[in-house]
Parts: structure tokens; sequence; C-alpha cells
């Protein structure tokens, strides 16, 4: 584990291969019950570049009409979402240490192209509860930058297996993903193959 500034934890490699097949089976399975679908920004009505679904109580979603949100059912089937894998709440206790369990955990598909720019996670109610980063497949070149949005950022390489925890002052730190690298071998688990290239887990407390 490094810590890569106050309150952000790098643990590279956290999951070996064998967790990272079984907690991508796992993640199959809730795409399975709730498909990927593609947000569009709040305004604009621009598509992201990735596709994204959620398990647990609550799902992140955004459309043009009512901006970033979270909702209790998928924006496309009207379904509630898929209960979190019981493995998300270990690696939570294990590594979060907030005496409350999370309740959403947003599914991000990346291809070859996806980016995500610099934001903040700024739709909870709950800025104490810190954020847990599961990275599986290709490595990506991630960016973390500070509290405004014109601060300078670091960059790193997350790979699969790797967990990120940002808490306390990195909290509210804006960060981004911004390309996905052509790493040799560094591809998902059978699982999820066929879907991209990367999928990121961000699990949150919300309420």
């Amino acid at each position: 584990m490094s810590e890569i500034g106050p309150g952000a934890f790098h643990y590279p490699s956290f999951l070996d291969a064998a967790a990272q097949t079984a907690l991508a089976e796992e993640i199959a399975k809730v795409i399975a019950a709730a498909p990927l679908y593609v947000s569009t920004m709040p305004k604009t009505g621009a598509p992201m570049s990735v596709r994204m679904t959620n398990c647990g109580a609550l799902g992140w979603v955004s459309d043009k009409e009512r901006g970033y949100r979270y909702e209790p059912r998928h924006p496309q089937t009207g379904n509630p979402w898929p209960a979190m894998p019981q493995r998300l709440l270990e690696l939570w206790n294990e590594l979060v240490h907030y005496h409350k369990p999370p309740e959403a955990c947003l599914v991000n598909v990346y291809d070859e192209t996806a980016r995500m720019g610099l934001h903040q996670d700024k739709d909870e109610a709950d800025f104490a509860a810190p954020i847990l980063s599961l990275s599986l497949g290709a490595d990506c070149r991630f960016k973390l930058g500070g509290t405004r949005r014109g601060d300078g950022a670091i960059a790193l390489t997350l790979s699969s297996g790797d967990a990120l925890v940002l808490s306390g002052l990195a909290r509210m730190r804006y960060h981004g993903v911004d390309r996905i690298l052509p790493t040799i071998g560094a591809t998902l688990p059978a699982a999820l193959a066929a879907l991209g290239a990367r999928v990121n887990l961000t699990l949150r407390r919300v309420t």
C-alpha cells in the first residue's frame, strides 16, 4: 500500500488472479440482471464514453433533464438494482473501515477509447464516507487533482486487481481516467472479456 496523498491510498495488486476471476463472475451476473446503458451529460445531453450499470440499494445515473443523481431503479428497465455481491461488502470492510456499509456500486465499462474527465464525487449526502475503487482488466492512466478544478493533478497507473481509497482530505479531490493504456496481457477476466477493455467498480455510501 502507498499513500499517494493525505487520505488517498493505492493498493497495487490487492486482488490476485483468482480473486479477480471470482469478482468478474459476480459482476457478470450483475450486468445480466441490470444491463449496461450509456448515461448522458446534464444540459447538453452528450453521451458519456463509458457504459455503466449499478448494484446495491441505489445506483448513480445521469441525463440531460435531471442531471447527476442516485436512483433506486435501473433507468431503462425500471427494475431495482441487483444486490451488491458479498465480496464487495467484504472488501469495503477490509479496506475502508467505515461504520456504515456502501449503498451503491457503480460499474463503469471502458473500451480502448473511453475516458472519464476530472470530476468530484459530490452527489452523495455523506462526504465522511470514503470511496473505494477496484480495477479489472487493462491498465489506465488515472489522474488525481486537488479540491478545486484548476489545481494541478498527479498521474498514476491503475492495473487489474488494484484498489484505491479516497478518504478524509482526499474524499473531495478531482479525479478521472485520462486514457486506457495499451499494455500487453492486461485483459479482463473471461466472464467480462467480451464487454470491453477495463471495468471499474466504485463503492460509495450515499445517504
